[in-house]
């Protein structure tokens, strides 16, 4: 589903964000990225997702190049970052139909969609309002809803649990796990180790840009908990 292969990232100040970074998100895969901040990790994910630019390496998404063919990578993907910037003078309606017109979600698709999730987020009642009156988490689950209105293959979510309550959170845990169970993958970061440990099979840990650690979980941490291990590969 994903293929990193040998990523590299250098910013204008010489600093390598990501050094020759190889990883492999298979469908079925809920992959929790971990770091500390700085690592590197969402500089990675604006890779993936054809935000930023890359020096060296290459990354393939079902099967095609973000480098060469970005539409057909983006057309079965859906990225969320940590702050979603949403249009705030439209109404969560309009947002969501806007997303949907991009990837040329049909009216009888979109209007299931969003009578699916928007219940299941309850904002069905606020997705009239316009955006700009909406909390932080309000703006995140409206992020949510119009990243599933196209029911994506891989989704890339940039510390997705921050802003959302513990009703949304959970839901939000209930939406992954269906979106691997009809074949698609997952692939986020967070510094919640709690969760990947209790949500993902694999784990992947980068250090200063480097990779240090991939893998199914219980191989990665062994007989301890995923934040021992990851405070002893931090120290």
């Amino acid at each position: 589903m994903l293929e990193i292969k040998n990523l590299t990232k250098t910013f204008s100040n010489k600093k390598k964000a990501v050094d020759n970074l190889t990883l492999s998100i298979e469908a079925g895969d809920i992959f929790g990225f971990i770091g500390a901040n700085g690592a590197g990790k969402t500089t990675t994910l604006k890779a993936v997702v054809g935000i930023h630019s890359f020096d060296e390496g290459e990354i393939n998404i079902d099967g095609h190049s973000i480098k060469k063919d970005p539409l057909a990578c983006k057309a079965v993907l859906a990225y969320i970052p940590d702050n979603p910037d949403l249009y705030e003078h439209l109404t969560g309606y309009q947002y969501i139909h806007f997303v949907a017109d991009l990837y040329n979600v049909s009216t009888s698709q979109r209007a299931q969609a969003i009578k699916e999730y928007g219940d299941l987020f309850e904002m069905t009642p606020n997705l009239g309002n316009v955006i700009s009156s909406y909390s932080h988490g309000m703006k995140q689950r409206t992020a949510i809803i119009s990243a599933l209105v196209h029911s994506p293959k891989l989704l890339i979510l940039d510390e997705p649990f921050v802003g959302l309550d513990p009703k949304a959170t959970f839901l939000l845990k209930q939406v992954i796990k269906e979106c691997v169970s009809n074949g698609g993958a997952i692939f986020f970061s967070t510094h919640v180790l709690d969760v990947v440990e209790k949500l993902c099979n694999k784990v992947a840990v980068i250090k200063t840009g480097k990779l240090i650690a991939s893998g199914p979980i219980e191989e990665i941490k062994g007989n301890q908990s995923l934040e021992a291990f990851f405070m002893e590969v931090e120290s």
